[in-house]
């Protein structure tokens, strides 16, 4: 009798539902991968306090800070504040109609000039030449008038159309050949001083009664027509920067005009247009100062000093110096300031010498209040502060059916 060999008994049947119960078991087993116990927790690892100082000081404080135009109007509010009692000690009224009316006309000539140096330094130029241009002005406005009001048109149009011709030389020279603005500003100054001295001494010529009259006009003795023109030109320009194409490049070049030009900006149009108004509002600022002295002068702009003036007041309304940044709105505002401060400080009869000091410390406080006030703090972007997260295995989970 042959031996068979004894089968080995079969395992039981399992059903379905048994059977995918225990492969989910056993996938839940192969796919469970250990977790590090030497992790480390990002938040638990204290950060240093430098660091925690360097990101709260990053973080936008938003209506807490105050941008530099209305910063610049609540400091023009406290001058006028101490102003008023200063000129009460003197036993003076303030805010009678005489001394409003003295304030607002010394802001005309000086806001027009500034309006112009606001061009030219948001699009990151300079311009120096201001108060030879506004002497030219008078000279030339003056002897066309000749005391006639039938020349006022012909003598007026004339005035402009050299200033324009003058600002369009040196806007030329820098977008063009690449002259600093300082550098081309301070020759075409010069150039014109020279021809200044060399033809003309003393008074010349004489205003149009009309234009006399401009600048003795005002609406009820409180505005002089002055004034308004000052306004009339502030809101032309304000809304020019804010909502043409060629505001929006003179911002562009002058934050960066490497970056504007790559960018597909031409560069030239908005630094000979910036340089060109501000000539023509130099030679508009002229006719205004001719209606009151009533004879051209070819000192009187030098005399004036509207240059190194009117960069002030740019700088105090919160332009930079740099460019692109800026608003003619901040700049009238620091045009208020100096003609309250030398309105003052005329009825006190403060030294001359003072005055500067004066200036020269407002001018400072306010350069640094904005030079602190725009500094940029960042958290550092690379350290050891920064938390470091974990790097994920590069073994991913092991599936169903592969090997362990």
């Amino acid at each position: 009798m042959k031996n068979t060999p004894r089968r080995s008994p079969s395992p039981p049947l399992r059903s379905s539902a048994d059977q995918r119960r225990g492969d989910l078991e056993n996938s839940a087993t192969t796919d469970r991968t250990p977790e590090p116990a030497s992790t480390p927790d990002p938040a638990a690892s204290p950060e240093p306090r430098d660091s925690v100082r360097r990101r709260r000081a990053a973080r936008p404080r938003g209506a807490r800070q105050l941008d530099s135009t209305a910063l610049i109007y609540l400091v023009l509010v406290a001058v006028i504040a101490v102003s008023a009692v200063l000129t009460g000690i003197e036993g003076r009224n303030f805010f009678s109609q005489g001394n409003i009316w003295a304030v607002l006309t010394a802001m005309s000539v000086l806001g027009l000039i500034s309006i112009g140096q606001t061009l030219v330094i948001l699009v990151g130029s300079l311009d120096l030449s201001v108060p030879y241009v506004v002497s030219l002005a008078t000279v030339i406005a003056a002897g066309g008038m000749k005391g006639l009001d039938g020349n006022i048109p012909a003598a007026v149009f004339n005035t402009l159309v050299v200033c324009a011709l003058i600002g369009l030389v040196m806007g030329l020279l820098v977008s063009v050949l690449h002259v600093h603005g300082f550098i081309a500003s301070l020759g075409i100054g010069l150039i014109v001083s020279g021809y200044l001295g060399t033809n003309y001494q003393g008074s010349h010529g004489s205003a149009a009664p009309d234009l006399r009259l401009l600048g003795r006009s005002g609406i009820v003795g409180w505005i002089p027509t002055a004034f308004l023109v000052l306004l009339v030109c502030a809101v032309l320009v304000t809304l020019l920067l804010r909502y043409t194409r060629l505001g929006h490049h003179v911002y562009a070049i002058g934050g960066n005009r490497d970056v504007a030009r790559m960018s597909g900006v031409r560069t030239t149009l908005p630094v000979v247009s910036a340089h060109v108004l501000c000539s023509v509002l130099a030679g508009l600022a002229a006719l205004l100062l001719l209606s009151r002295t009533g004879v051209g002068s070819p000192t009187i702009g030098s005399q004036g000093r509207y240059d190194l003036l009117s960069i002030a007041a740019v700088v105090l309304g919160g332009t930079l110096l740099a460019g692109g940044k800026g608003s003619v709105v901040g700049t009238m505002g620091g045009v208020a300031i100096f003609a309250v401060l030398d309105n003052v400080m005329g009825v006190m009869q403060v030294n001359p010498f003072l005055k500067d000091f004066v200036r020269g410390l407002v001018i400072v406080l306010a350069v640094a209040v904005y030079a602190r006030r725009s500094v940029v703090r960042r958290p550092p972007r690379f350290g050891a502060s920064r938390p470091v997260l974990p790097v994920p295995s590069s073994k991913g989970p092991s599936t169903k059916g592969e090997p362990a």
